[in-house]
């Protein structure tokens, strides 16, 4: 998506979201769409193409849903628009933004993405709302078509399941597989590589939170992996980020004190683990009591989960679910067959029935604790 970069046409957002907000949704709003078609003659030519438009989908179902999961329409907008998505480092994928206050994720995702994600959107709603917005499930918060030069892209919204502000020192993707599961010599060589299932039980992980945040977190779970397994949906993953509370506080002495070695005059914002965007966050972001080493807003850090006081090591943990647009169709079918017979019937491969699957990924997850 580095093409998309600086996104001109979420600056739309704004127009879209004129329109008055309904008592209640309807099945029309579902297959619903909102466009607009910008011509840019003379004005910021170097900036923008000289022709795009700009789709909006189903905007009153992602409207309820940002409502239902708590995220202000004008935050949305602000965190969206006010500076263009930006890649954390070179080593991230291109198709995965994070907005500039780091609180949601522009994900670019396929046409086919963009079917799946209509034909679960109708399910996916009432499911956030019988759960009241209590999920794992990725939190959908809008779903874009930007057409530049008969080119299209889609994007996906979402928030962010990582910290808008504490660093992630670890991370893993967990699908409850054996087989070809494990991060490569090239992955585990970046400063943040994804580490995956075989990784996690060689390093003998575990996360360590106190009984109560267990049961919640294994209830929310089987609600959710529950609804994936309904859908017929498989290839999910567990995303797992641990931010180490102790080291971020050594990272954060260290940058301080490279910073007083260059002198810096006043007025010089530190950015680190516990800092700011050097251009302030959005009003919501800074308008409360200062956080200490490891603490974060539950209402911002929704997928966030503190060490119980009896862990090893102080830390902050990020669980949520992922890439949940994959539907069991007849190319996963065939991927199944030829892989039973790459590995056996009683091998631990990925690609299996949505039950089983789900199964799987249940008792996987389920022994991660401590």
């Amino acid at each position: 998506m580095g093409s998309l970069v600086p996104l001109p046409a979420v600056r739309q957002i704004n127009e879209l979201n004129q329109v008055p907000v309904p008592v209640m949704l309807l099945p029309d709003d579902f297959k619903a769409n909102s466009k607009i078609k910008v011509t840019n003659h003379l004005f910021n030519r170097e900036n923008l193409p000289s022709h795009f438009k700009f789709k909006d989908y189903c905007p009153q179902v992602f409207r309820n849903l940002r409502e239902r999961f708590g995220v202000d329409d004008q935050d949305y907008q602000v965190s969206l628009t006010r500076s263009s998505p930006y890649t954390e480092s070179e080593a991230h994928d291109s198709r995965f933004l994070l907005s500039y206050d780091k609180t949601l994720a522009v994900k670019e995702i396929s046409s086919e993405d963009v079917a799946n994600m209509h034909s679960i959107l109708s399910d996916y709603h009432q499911h956030i709302v019988k759960c009241h917005g209590s999920t794992l499930l990725p939190q959908f918060l809008g779903m874009y078509r930007l057409s530049v030069d008969n080119e299209d892209f889609y994007m996906l919204v979402m928030r962010n399941m990582f910290s808008h502000r504490l660093t992630v020192h670890k991370k893993y993707d967990l699908k409850g597989s054996l087989v070809s599961r494990e991060a490569s010599d090239k992955e585990k060589i970046k400063d943040l590589p994804t580490l995956k299932d075989v990784d996690f039980l060689n390093l003998s992980q575990k996360v360590y939170v106190d009984e109560e945040q267990k049961k919640v977190f294994k209830d929310k779970l089987k609600r959710d992996v529950e609804f994936l397994v309904r859908l017929k949906i498989m290839d999910y993953s567990l995303l797992v980020g641990i931010h180490d509370v102790l080291r971020a506080e050594q990272e954060e002495e260290e940058e301080l004190e490279e910073d007083d070695a260059e002198n810096e005059g006043p007025g010089h914002v530190t950015v680190g683990s516990y800092g700011t965007s050097p251009e302030g966050i959005a009003g919501y972001l800074n308008s409360h009591k200062p956080l200490g080493p490891g603490e974060f807003e539950p209402f911002i850090d929704v997928y966030a989960i503190k060490s119980s006081d009896s862990a090893p090591q102080k830390e902050v943990y990020f669980m949520g679910l992922i890439d949940i647009l994959t539907p069991y169709d007849a190319k996963k079918k065939a991927a199944h067959a030829a892989k039973t017979v790459k590995h056996g019937a009683g091998a631990e491969i990925s690609t299996v029935h949505p039950d089983q699957y789900g199964k799987r990924f249940l008792e996987f997850v389920t022994n991660i604790f401590a």
